[in-house]
């Protein structure tokens, strides 16, 4: 069966120039794959054309009038680009036209604009950011990112099913562990919020493991770890800047003098061996997951290589069925609480299901 996916083309801060390049040469090696590039015609053609890939047969290009760049206001993208290149992919997902839409566009608007047009699954609140983090033994999906900055324990309790359906679908786990990030293990740490979610989560039928730690995260002590979208952006850009220190401060202790330079050439197979293994390229494209279809976000500085990644993504998710998973997951869990209702346990049960005091609108893995 053919996957189609729609690719915001004129997203990120580079827009055609590669994410032309990078469709080409995921569907050179995806013979099963089909990709409808979006955006600026006379953009896109000459990209093609520049790689003489006019006639490309598992590439179609539909036209878009409109460009929502990284720094236009969510109001801007919503209300007044009704014919951007990011809106115009999104509608071919929610037409089943496609399976899942790729953009490295400006992610306030992306989140906004994929909630207007594709809506919320049943039993979803709020949307959420989930990203593959690589550890020693392999990866963790950690989520909200920073679709979230507030949260309420029943949206980490979403969270956490969010993430299970995903990586139960493209691991085929069926009961990947869950960690809830907090200031301690014991589940007397932490604020009122994390306290009632823990609750929540030794509730519900998933396969909590209690409180991880910030360095759980790189050890890899559990498949999926939830936290709210400001603690979660936090971690994440803190990671991003210690590994580009640890980057640098290499480079500088193998260029300090000659004999360090000759040393760097010694290990320069361990550390090309090291780089691929970190390559946070390898690692773009982050889900926005809980919405009536498969949206994927990659990094807007990525290059052609690191979007290709984002694109795989997408690939995956479509392949693997994580949209049908994740809304059996919601199923089951609302079936669960039914059960726990019945059981006498109302006040977890009420709080489970209370919808959220307000509601703002405004990254996965498997090679």
């Amino acid at each position: 069966m053919t996957v189609k996916l729609t690719i915001d083309c004129m997203g990120g801060d580079h827009g055609p120039s590669v994410t032309v390049p990078a469709a080409l040469s995921f569907v050179r090696s995806h013979p099963d794959a089909h990709l409808v590039l979006v955006g600026i015609e006379s953009a896109i053609l000459a990209q093609l054309k520049k790689a003489k890939a006019l006639d490309h047969p598992a590439l179609t290009v539909v036209a878009a009038s409109e460009v929502v760049a990284m720094d236009d206001p969510v109001e801007v993208a919503l209300r007044k680009k009704k014919d951007s290149s990011m809106r115009v992919a999104l509608t071919r997902v929610k037409q089943n036209e496609a399976q899942a839409c790729i953009s490295a566009g400006n992610t306030g608007a992306l989140m906004a604009v994929s909630r207007y047009v594709l809506k919320t699954l049943p039993g979803i609140e709020r949307p959420a950011i989930a990203f593959a983090l690589p550890t020693r033994t392999g990866y963790t999906m950690m989520l909200d990112l920073g679709a979230n900055v507030d949260c309420e324990p029943q949206h980490l309790l979403q969270f956490a099913e969010m993430g299970h359906a995903l990586v139960s679908a493209l691991e085929g786990r069926a009961r990947p562990t869950i960690g809830l990030l907090n200031i301690g293990e014991e589940v007397i740490k932490g604020n009122e919020t994390i306290k009632r979610a823990g609750e929540l989560l030794r509730a519900s039928a998933l396969n909590f493991r209690g409180n991880v730690e910030g360095d759980d995260i790189y050890k890899g002590t559990t498949d999926v770890i939830v936290c709210d979208g400001f603690v979660g952006n936090v971690a994440l850009k803190t990671s991003e800047g210690l590994a580009q220190m640890l980057s640098d401060i290499i480079k500088e202790e193998f260029s300090r003098s000659w004999l360090s330079r000759i040393m760097a050439v010694l290990a320069l197979p361990v550390l090309l061996r090291f780089k691929k293994r970190v390559d946070p390229r390898q690692y773009n494209g982050a889900a926005l997951l809980g919405l009536r279809g498969l949206v994927i976000k990659s990094h807007g500085s990525a290059d052609a290589y690191a979007f290709e990644w984002a694109i795989k993504r997408g690939y995956d998710a479509a392949k693997n069925g994580v949209l049908e998973h994740l809304a059996r997951a919601m199923e089951e869990n609302a079936s669960s609480l039914q059960h726990l209702h019945h059981a006498g346990d109302e006040d977890s049960v009420t709080l489970a299901i209370a919808p959220a005091a307000s509601d703002a609108a405004p990254l996965f893995l498997k090679t």
